[in-house]
């Protein structure tokens, strides 16, 4: 069963943001991949980012996001580069959006099919 890919504009941000155009395809690329199997992708987050998935895109980088098994939805909430430690790293990122209420499931999301 193939799943509906949602990406927040959040996450679109992000993407563009990444200087390097190949990679920034690679991941799109992944997120498309998404859409068979979400399930048998990445891997279960745990503690504040508990109920997401995480799936490794190109090098470092990785993709955060949620299934929606009732509606056969995939919500893709970030995207972005693991750096352990660092402010600029996608899962601190991903907390800080999610606390703040920025990644808001409902509203903030856009189609790719």
């Amino acid at each position: 069963m193939k799943y509906r890919i949602l990406i927040t504009d959040t996450c679109l941000s992000l993407i563009e943001k990444i200087p390097d155009k190949k990679i920034q395809r690679t991941i799109l690329n992944r997120i498309e991949g998404l859409s068979d199997d979400p399930d048998k992708q990445g891997k279960k987050l745990l503690k504040d980012l508990s109920g997401f998935r995480s799936a490794h895109a190109a090098g470092r980088y990785r993709i955060i996001y949620k299934i929606d098994k009732q509606t056969v939805i995939i919500y893709v909430l970030a995207a972005g580069i693991r750096k352990e430690g660092d402010k600029k790293d996608i899962y601190k990122i991903a907390k800080k959006l999610l606390n703040a209420g920025l990644m808001d499931l409902e509203k903030d999301k856009i189609c790719m099919c």
